[in-house]
């Protein structure tokens, strides 16, 4: 959550924005729970997808999108082989947390990396959605998430798809990037997707700048969203180990209701945030 920083809305995006995208976070659980409940084989399916298609969004992340930025902008004019080069940083950590994921899936050092290349993915799928969704329907689109993982856990939908899911895995012992393995705990893909969503809202939300100002590292608004950030990464981390307590009870727990609840509190701490402009389109 504390991650994304907020960044320039790509042009071709306009054309693809508008309110029904924030029905995406909910429907990520609805969909692939009902595909896998029709179809199981739909589960090896998605593990080639996320495997295909996290490491790309993991590397754009890493080059473009988090505030530990490896691609930082350039304020001189470069020669060509230096433009060239731009990228070397961000995707070869991006290849050395693969080759980590899969060389020792099944230890801490693995199953971290794995980790990381989800959440990083994540975050590269929050700020798509936030520069193509009104942020206010996004917010009810977090909400609606939360509350249909709140249903199904407690009525006992999920768990046989989500054991489906957790044990699909790719040939040649590929890493499964379609779940998050992290010692004896199991999460969701939406569970990073939720955290990395809010992070990217909170984000847009402080930033105040002009639409057709310059590139600086830190714009008017930096200090605003960076104390969002932080504010809710921490609520993110208090209520979720409050959260936990109850592994004492039951043995499974809607992760994205700790989310949920951080955004609310977030939003109730500055509400004229409600009211932020999306963020400025580059040209």
């Amino acid at each position: 959550m504390a991650l994304p920083a907020a960044r320039l809305r790509p042009a071709w995006i306009e054309r693809l924005s508008g309110p029904w995208w924030a029905l995406a976070p909910a429907l990520s659980i609805a969909v692939v729970i009902g595909a896998i409940e029709i179809s199981p084989s739909s589960a090896d399916a998605l593990t080639y997808i996320a495997l295909a298609c996290v490491p790309p969004l993991a590397a754009y992340a890493l080059g473009a999108l988090t505030r530990i930025r490896l691609n930082p902008p350039s304020t001189r004019v470069e020669t060509y082989p230096r433009r060239d080069l731009a990228w070397l940083a961000p995707i070869s950590v991006t290849t050395a947390l693969f080759a980590l994921a899969w060389i020792w899936p099944h230890s801490l050092i693995g199953e971290a990396a794995s980790t990381a290349l989800s959440g990083l993915a994540c975050v590269t799928l929050g700020w798509l959605l936030v520069c193509g969704v009104p942020a206010r329907w996004l917010r009810l689109g977090v909400y609606a998430m939360a509350l249909i993982d709140t249903v199904y856990v407690s009525s006992d939908l999920l768990q046989r798809p989500n054991a489906v899911l957790n044990a699909a895995a790719p040939a040649a012992g590929l890493p499964r990037l379609q779940a998050v393995h992290f010692g004896s705990a199991l999460m969701g893909f939406g569970d990073l997707f939720i955290a990395a969503l809010v992070g990217c809202l909170l984000a847009a939300d402080g930033r105040r700048r002009d639409r057709d100002g310059p590139e600086s590292p830190r714009p008017p608004g930096w200090r605003g969203s960076v104390d969002r950030q932080l504010l809710g990464a921490v609520l993110v981390a208090v209520l979720a180990l409050a959260f936990d307590l109850l592994f004492f009870a039951v043995d499974e727990l809607p992760s994205t209701v700790p989310v949920a609840i951080a955004l609310a509190l977030v939003q109730w701490k500055w509400p004229t945030a409600d009211r932020a402009p999306s963020p400025p389109r580059s040209p």
